[in-house]
């Protein structure tokens, strides 16, 4: 019988004044008897509607009902079988936009807590150590070889779904450890380094092979790739490049990308008084890291009403509240102030209405001003590969179902042809461009 509790288990965190002076997970995940009492809450529903609000397909309900029966091992082969990255996801996926917004139990109370159930099943599989129950099913090899240029989200699950379907798949990536912004973007109160890392060795161990230190670019091109026998090429190169503000004072001193505060603020000074500007999960997480390196003040300058909702995940906005960090939705930069010595001295903020029209206007102190308004994928594979056409997003232009490119053989998907966006969205344009690539490569 279900718990017809009206509120989800809460998710227990560190306390707010302890967490802002270390970079240790902010959110401590459910215990056992949490997870299953949590679980007795879904309803079964005989058309689930979370499922269908899974980009991915994760059969919420059974994975559940394993949960409430305590038959985790069950759970996660259900997961597992959709999603190769859940104790990834468990963490950083919108779930309230997603599966939890879909739910049933949300319209009269609080929904099931899916992404903390998620969690926790994969994160008891990890911590075992589990290498035998790897939940990818696999045929017999094919024949046939595909590359994949990031190890990202999109590029990890185009790989996990080719190999799920008989491919040899290399992933190449151009930095020393694989994983894309999961490693080198995502702060470790959010996604410990350790979680994305295990989660990567499985594929690894399942078959996928990865190449680090492998830029593809002038000196590899994509046309190399298909001369080394390689049939089909996927590009999930991610969203790296931080787009520029286009306002007066964005070179000064004091003024940062998002890149180079991200994951733990290596590239960067950060003052007393900072303001991010930017609404998404990037800016949150600049804002948050620059707590965490000493700032005394932290605002978030952001076009998005507060009540409408950030882009950002819901929780994590109510973390960055406790934390401090104040928010000034409705308003974006249009000029960086300097003082005498050219370093920034403030942000001169203005309210623009959707006509245009500017109705508020005013100046915050700030000697340290951090650029997480947007990021797109950069020129380097466009400009290597003649013939791949650009996006209006600053990416690679691909089709929507297939992720097919105007080059043959070529195929793209996630951030490299959108622009920063969502994990979960990156990974299902990777199973779809999985799927389309196979298609291509058998009507050949």
């Amino acid at each position: 019988m279900a718990n017809m509790r009206m509120d989800k288990n809460p998710m227990p965190q560190q306390d707010p004044a302890v967490r802002r002076g270390n970079f240790d997970e902010a959110a401590l995940g459910y215990d056992l008897p949490t997870a299953m009492d949590e679980a007795a809450r879904c309803l079964r529903c005989k058309v689930p509607k979370c499922v269908r609000g899974c980009p991915v397909g994760v059969p919420v309900p059974d994975f559940i009902a394993k949960v409430a029966e305590g038959d985790m091992d069950g759970a996660y082969d259900l997961i597992a079988g959709a999603n190769d990255l859940p104790a990834v996801c468990g963490r950083l996926c919108h779930q309230e936009q997603r599966c939890e917004g879909q739910c049933i139990r949300g319209i009269k109370g609080e929904s099931v807590a899916i992404g903390a159930l998620e969690r926790f099943v994969a994160d008891r599989h990890l911590a075992a150590g589990e290498t035998s129950r790897e939940a990818l099913p696999l045929p017999e090899p094919n024949g046939h070889s595909v590359a994949v240029i990031g190890s990202g989200p999109a590029g990890l699950a185009c790989a996990g779904e080719l190999l799920r379907r008989g491919y040899d798949v290399t992933v190449f990536d151009a930095f020393s450890e694989p994983g894309g912004m999961l490693t080198h973007g995502v702060p470790s109160f959010r996604l410990p380094g350790n979680v994305a890392a295990a989660e990567i060795a499985r594929l690894q161990r399942a078959g996928v092979k990865i190449e680090t230190g492998a830029a593809i670019d002038q000196d590899r091109s994509i046309d190399a790739l298909f001369e080394e026998g390689f049939e089909a090429v996927f590009i999930g190169t991610g969203a790296g490049v931080n787009q520029p503000l286009g306002i007066p004072g964005e070179d000064l001193e004091g003024v940062y990308t998002a890149y180079q505060v991200l994951p733990r603020g290596e590239g960067a000074s950060i003052g007393r008084r900072v303001a991010v500007l930017g609404s998404g999960d990037m800016a949150l997480d600049a804002a948050r890291c620059a707590v965490r390196l000493g700032a005394e003040k932290v605002c978030l300058v952001c076009r998005a009403a507060y009540a409408e909702g950030l882009s950002a995940r819901k929780e994590d906005v109510a973390r960055a509240r406790e934390e401090g960090i104040e928010f000034l939705p409705d308003h974006e930069a249009a000029e960086l102030l300097a003082d005498a010595k050219g370093h920034v001295a403030g942000v001169r903020a203005v309210c623009v209405e959707p006509d245009g029209t500017q109705t508020d206007e005013r100046v915050l102190p700030a000697d340290t001003v951090i650029n997480a308004v947007g990021a797109a994928t950069g020129p380097r594979l466009l400009d290597s590969t003649p013939g791949l056409n650009g996006s209006a997003a600053e990416g690679v232009r691909a089709d929507a179902v297939t992720g097919a490119t105007s080059r043959v053989g070529v195929f793209a998907g996630g951030d490299a042809v959108t622009g920063a966006d969502t994990v979960i969205g990156a990974m299902a344009a990777g199973r779809r461009a999985a799927a389309g690539i196979d298609v291509y490569i058998n009507s050949r």
